[in-house]
């Protein structure tokens, strides 16, 4: 299908679909770290159109949340409070524009040498082990929704065909709370009691250093995962972003919309790979449709209704749903280690993941006066640290 000639209506439709890709995995993040669902549409679309902006309308990519910030998002703000933790986005930020600065002037070779897979790997599964507790307890308060949520996302993975095959998340979400409002007492009070129309509510950072600096090293694996990102687009379309506009260009658009995203109480975004693959299948890569489904997200934002409907899941349906996700970004992990063979039989490698996991998982803090670092950044920042002082083995 030719995407540059199909008509406006047709645009339209395949852009709400997309946004339909989007949607499930966009409001999962702010629903589980204590964010407004509907400021996450809504920044997800502004980012999404900013991003466009900056890369001159040429790259057919959408943001949606990042789940790589889940665990932070939830540490940081037991630690500094939720405006301080928006805050943090502005960290998350600047080690964007520092990578678009470093490619834009050495080359994506100098990010490879900083960030190869050995070091990346072990922190991808770290950000998907280290909320499986949380998930867990969450599935607790009723195994019953829980595993037919998660049941249900694992047949529509395995079993379903086309663009539903891209949803697995959000039907597990829709099966369940289908059968809560069947079963079980769901209060829809505040479904009942919200308008029709209604801004999102937006809650503004509180600057401090301390979110700040926690958030970068987190930052790392988004970044790497960006660039990645732009390669499968270069594929499905058949274009080269990296030489234009730039991956230089594509990694300065992301940080923006991540800081745009923080200013306004949303989490932290990133490149869509679901809606990359619903590109692929439907052959449609024109950037105006993925602005479309951008601009149906702010209309969407504006629904209360949909806001309080989203609250209104019980706890236990997403926790069915997090015990696979979290799974999933770990296995994504262990998959960049073995896709790049890394040779675990080095001892080299072995020290560098093993320190990396122990440190992220096991609670390590390094303090300095009222600042603190630990989980996923300080396992990162060992990790980087390892990889450039540890000497090369001969093969």
């Amino acid at each position: 299908m030719d995407s540059n000639h199909l008509s406006p209506l047709r645009k339209g439709v395949v852009g709400v679909q997309f946004l339909f890709v989007a949607f499930g995995a966009t409001v999962l993040v702010p629903l589980l770290v204590g964010l407004d669902p509907s400021t996450a549409l809504f920044t997800a679309g502004i980012s999404t159109l900013l991003f466009h902006l900056v890369t001159k309308g040429k790259v057919p990519i959408f943001l949606g949340s990042s789940f790589a910030f889940i665990a932070p998002i939830i540490k940081a703000t037991e630690l500094y409070g939720l405006a301080g933790t928006l805050s943090g986005m502005v960290g998350v930020a600047m080690v964007y524009f520092v990578m678009s600065a470093l490619v834009k002037w050495q080359g994506i070779r100098l990010i490879e040498r900083l960030f190869p897979p050995v070091v990346i790997g072990p922190v991808i599964i770290l950000i998907g082990l280290s909320l499986a507790g949380t998930g867990v307890n969450m599935a607790k308060e009723n195994w019953t929704l829980a595993l037919l949520s998660l049941f249900t996302a694992v047949i529509v993975s395995i079993r379903a065909k086309g663009l539903l095959k891209l949803i697995p998340i959000f039907c597990g979400i829709i099966m369940g709370y289908i059968a809560a409002l069947i079963f079980y007492d769901v209060d829809m009070s505040g479904v009942r009691n919200a308008a029709w129309l209604g801004f999102p509510q937006f809650v503004f950072p509180q600057f401090s250093w301390e979110p700040i600096l926690f958030m970068m090293p987190v930052a790392i694996a988004p970044v790497i995962e960006h660039i990645g990102d732009v390669y499968v687009v270069n594929t499905v379309t058949g274009k080269d972003y990296v030489k234009d506009p730039g991956l230089h260009r594509t990694l300065l658009g992301d940080g923006l919309a991540c800081l745009c995203a923080g200013l306004l109480g949303g989490p932290p975004v990133t490149t869509y790979s679901e809606v990359t693959g619903a590109m692929s299948l439907t052959k449609v890569t024109n950037p105006q449709v993925i602005r479309i489904a951008a601009i149906t997200a702010i209309l969407f934002s504006v629904i209360g209704k949909v806001s309080a409907l989203l609250k209104s899941i019980p706890s236990a349906v997403l926790g069915g749903i997090m015990l696979l996700l979290f799974g999933t970004i770990a296995c994504a992990g262990i998959a960049n280690l073995v896709n790049n063979c890394i040779d675990l039989s080095r001892t080299r490698n072995i020290i560098i993941v093993s320190l990396t996991l122990t440190i992220g998982i096991g609670g390590a803090v390094l303090a300095w006066g009222e600042f603190s670092l630990s989980g996923i950044g300080l396992a990162a920042l060992v990790g980087v640290g390892l990889n450039l002082v540890l000497p090369r083995e001969e093969r």
